[in-house]
């Protein structure tokens, strides 16, 4: 009896050690989960943040501001528009577009391309 006794408080300390190591292991988990939920938090801030960043800056009226102010463009007017088209014989890969002057009501050719102010 002596024996069965020693064996059964053996196996008793054995199950309590394992419920404590085991409640440890649950609270360490907790702990993981409670600071990759506060960082998640964190994370969806920042990406708010963020957009509202991106849309302030990729406002049309800033845009032109800028472009205004700091690259001293210009609205295109209708009478400084000039039209590229092809010179005679040329494939549009292997030679650079001709400027050629063109009234302002005229249509650009189909495989004419736009430029820009200059």
């Amino acid at each position: 009896m002596n024996r069965l006794n020693i064996f059964l408080l053996i196996v008793v300390m054995g199950c309590a050690l394992s419920v404590v190591n085991a409640t440890n292991q649950q609270r360490q988990i907790f702990i993981q989960l409670q600071r990759a939920q506060s960082q998640e938090r964190q994370l969806q801030q920042d990406y708010a943040q963020l957009q509202y960043q991106q849309s302030a800056l990729s406002r049309t009226s800033r845009i032109e501001q800028i472009a205004t102010d700091s690259l001293k463009m210009q609205a295109v007017a209708t009478g400084r528009t000039q039209y590229l088209t092809l010179a005679p014989g040329a494939t549009a890969a292997s030679d650079a577009p001709v400027p050629t002057s063109a009234p302002a009501s005229a249509p650009a050719a189909p495989t004419s391309r736009r430029g820009g102010t200059r």
